[in-house]
């Protein structure tokens, strides 16, 4: 690179880096267009919309309900990931939708629950709603490159098995599609479908499309439902938290750019403008693709900026080992980014196949965490590969040539990490066991095994009329202490009603003498009436479907991890050493939630979810070491000794990627609300154990199944 082009592309990397910045700080146009705070917040930082629905006739039985809650979660899912829908008393469901202040329009766009049917046209009911599995619109092209619109129907086992029936008897004849009275579509039988999916053709524009199949989704439901109360609820976190959050991820960036200044001289300048870049990018993205931000979101970012940490600490250490063994600079810079590649490569493109499953797969928080984290993991290999090297090369253009800049690598002494295995075998087992112990103790004195929230467990829901108006921070400093008190409990979500003066606090479940109490406390001490205080049960807002989809999702993206390392390394014990210190450090944080007795929430999900993106990337980069200096060593080579150099050789790596993501979720959690300091706290005890495990276990891991293989064969 010429000194002018280095001088070009200097400027210009700061010049686009700063205008995504300004973007992300003011906006374009009146409507503010790209600001960092037109970025849909969920309900616990910005609020929603909260709509009650009520089942007609008969009270459901849980089934029904269970079914209907589940089909709703997916329908609202449209409007944002981390919409929830949960059971309120024995015949409500309740729905909150994040982002959002328009009810009226939410409900006119979500539909009308009500009976849905198809006719023939002497009224006979050929099949029902909830014999349709899905309703989509879609648009294609015809013979003469038309567009056309649709609307694509899937049925159920026994929905295809009616429906055959029917347009085998109707060929030629209608079948009306009859929603609460009322035919909303009529179409003509072709031919016989006997394959489970039809098609609703020849609609008029893809919005009329779309009207129909929503129709025909909401009609679909097990319960028949009447919407009996909308309102607009404020968030459960309130302003302070937002601007707590915000305050701590610009200390924690800043500290961030500053440790790697410190460490790597030069590159830790380019490193520091490539991060900047990472966040001006990803604040452009959340609001381009209009990605609901919540506190799993922010895990997902949270460890985007660890992973481009991490590729960046990959490149510079290997800089330094080239420039140690005698290369020019230029050189140095050119092999530390060939070297570094193939465990960037492979640590992020693992982890996007986990973000990619738990997207398809997962639902609300396990869903919004994975699309946050897909887009952190694109954009940090993006700046790593792409804006560093730029930078780098441009540094290099303008003379700053100096090894000393750069950083010399000197050989370190191989360190025996192996000789200490049993001990940290030991360790971990003690533990793993000592947390599995303390969860069968809660259970057996009826504390539940974990502490989970009421979003796992449901409980009890409160709406205070206040005399006056109260803001979030005055509900945390004057309502909350008095139900905390009563109760006995700290677990209290509390919200403010637009538009009135009502609270609505949510927590554990209540009995009659403490809810009694609770009244009598509220009257006294707010003067408040106490017949118009409202106390009902409320469910789980994570159903069984929803936490069986997150299973799924789990061991699904655990298992395609685990043929994609298989895959690269060649080796099946590389793919298994990484999924077991995986399972590892999940187990582990698992014992700390016991025995610190933390709320297990969707919270929880998110924080193991992001630990186990972190040790998968960090157990990549020592096998990736471990795989190259096999290729260079040969079959004689001492493996005991090559395991132990090439831990050695990325310890400082593993150090200082740790410490860096260490330092962001720290001041998180100096900084943060109660709520933020509690999903925190684990994921600095995930980040301490997931540096532990990659230096100490995994490697031992693999070498103890190398050997064994190896005497089986000597044995036999």
């Amino acid at each position: 690179m010429k000194k002018s082009t280095g001088i070009i592309s200097l400027v210009l990397t700061v010049a686009v880096t700063a205008g995504l910045l300004a973007l992300a700080a003011v906006g374009v146009g009146e409507n503010k267009t790209g600001a960092a705070k037109n970025i849909p917040l969920g309900l616990d930082l910005a609020g929603g919309v909260s709509i009650t629905y009520q089942a007609k006739g008969e009270t459901p039985s849980a089934e029904e309900m269970n079914d209907t809650i589940y089909k709703l979660q997916k329908r609202v899912e449209g409007y944002s990931t981390e919409a929830q829908v949960y059971p309120q008393g024995d015949d409500r469901i309740n729905i909150e939708i994040p982002g959002v202040t328009d009810a009226n329009a939410i409900l006119e766009e979500l539909g009308k629950p009500g009976s849905l049917s198809f006719q023939d046209m002497s009224g006979n009911e050929l099949l029902s709603g909830t014999d349709i599995k899905t309703a989509e619109a879609k648009a294609y092209k015809d013979n003469l490159n038309n567009t056309d619109y649709e609307v694509a129907l899937t049925l159920t086992d026994e929905g295809a098995e009616k429906f055959a029936e029917a347009t085998a008897a109707n060929i030629g004849s209608r079948i009306a599609i009859v929603y609460d009275g009322e035919t909303i579509s009529a179409p003509t039988v072709q031919t016989a479908i006997t394959n489970g999916n039809a098609a609703i053709t020849n609609m008029e524009s893809y919005e009329s499309a779309e009207q129909l199949a929503s129709t025909i989704r909401i009609g679909s439901l097990k319960v028949e439902l009447e919407e009996i109360q909308s309102k607009v609820v404020g968030a459960q976190l309130g302003a302070d938290a937002i601007r707590t959050s915000l305050l701590a991820g610009i200390i924690g960036f800043a500290l961030v750019v500053i440790f790697m200044i410190i460490m790597y001289r030069l590159p830790g300048v380019a490193a520091g403008i490539a991060l900047t870049s990472y966040v001006g990018i990803t604040l452009g993205l959340l609001n381009a693709f209009e990605i609901t931000l919540t506190l799993p979101g922010i895990a997902g970012i949270i460890l985007g900026i660890g992973m481009a940490v991490d590729a960046n600490v990959i490149i510079f250490a290997r800089i330094r080992e080239e420039i140690g063994a005698g290369k020019s600079v230029k050189g140095a810079i050119k092999t530390g980014f060939q070297k570094a590649l193939s465990a960037i490569l492979d640590g992020n493109i693992t982890t996007l196949i986990a973000a990619i499953i738990l997207s398809l797969k997962g639902s609300g928080s396990v869903k919004g965490f994975a699309h946050t984290l897909a887009l952190s993991i694109v954009v940090s290999m993006f700046t790593a590969l792409v804006i560093t090297r730029l930078v780098m090369n441009a540094f290099y253009a303008l003379g700053l040539q100096d090894a000393k800049l750069y950083g010399i690598q000197k050989e370190r002494k191989t360190i025996n990490f192996l000789s200490k295995k049993n001990i940290c075998f030991v360790i971990s087992a003690v533990l793993i066991l000592g947390g599995l112990a303390v969860m069968g103790v809660n259970g057996s004195k009826g504390k539940g095994v974990l502490n989970y929230s009421l979003e796992f467990q449901g409980g009890t829901s409160i709406t205070i009329p206040m005399n006056e108006a109260l803001s979030i921070q005055e509900i945390d400093e004057t309502v909350k202490p008095v139900v905390s008190e009563v109760i006995g409990s700290n677990e209290i979500q509390a919200q403010k009603v637009d538009g009135s003066n009502d609270v609505i606090v949510k927590t554990r479940a209540l009995d009659l003498e403490t809810r009694e109490a609770l009244c009598q406390e509220l009257v006294e001490k707010f003067g408040v009436d106490e017949n118009q205080i409202a106390i009902e049960n409320i469910g789980a807002a994570i159903s069984s479907e929803m936490r069986s989809d997150a299973i799924t999702a789990v061991l699904l993206a655990a298992l395609f991890m685990l043929l994609y390392i298989w895959f690269r390394f060649k080796d099946i014990r590389f793919a298994t050493s990484a999924v077991a210190a995986l399972l590892h450090d999940v187990l582990v944080v698992l014992a700390f939630y016991a025995v610190a007795r933390l709320s297990v929430g969707s919270n929880f999900i998110a924080c193991m979810l992001t630990i186990v993106g972190y040790s998968i990337n960090a157990t990549i980069v020592i096998f990736d070491r471990i795989r190259e200096n096999l290729a260079t060593a040969g079959r004689k080579a001492d493996l005991q000794e090559l395991v132990n150099r090439s831990i050695t050789q990325t310890l400082s790596r593993s150090v200082n990627t740790s410490v860096t993501t260490f330092i962001t979720v720290a001041v998180l959690y100096i900084l943060g609300v109660a709520s933020i300091r509690e999903f925190a706290l684990p994921l600095m005890v995930g980040i301490v154990c997931g540096a532990y495990s990659s230096v100490c276990i995994t490697g031992a891991l693999w070498y103890v199944m190398k050997i064994g293989r190896a005497s089986c064969r000597e044995r036999v």
